[in-house]
């Protein structure tokens, strides 16, 4: 998910793709989109400390 907005906005800077309305990552003014990422976050935060046990 943020791997494709971060190639996007890349192409965006760089003027190879075309300019969309695709929000950064915790930088949205939608709650929407911050819940969403938060939780994603949350979860492979979980998922990281149960794998290494931390």
């Amino acid at each position: 998910m943020w791997v494709f907005q971060i190639m996007i906005n890349i192409g965006m800077t760089l003027g190879i793709m075309p300019i969309t309305g695709i929000p950064l990552p915790f930088m949205s003014f939608g709650s929407s989109f911050m819940v969403t990422n938060l939780a994603a976050t949350g979860m492979l935060l979980s998922v990281w400390s149960r794998r290494y046990g931390t």
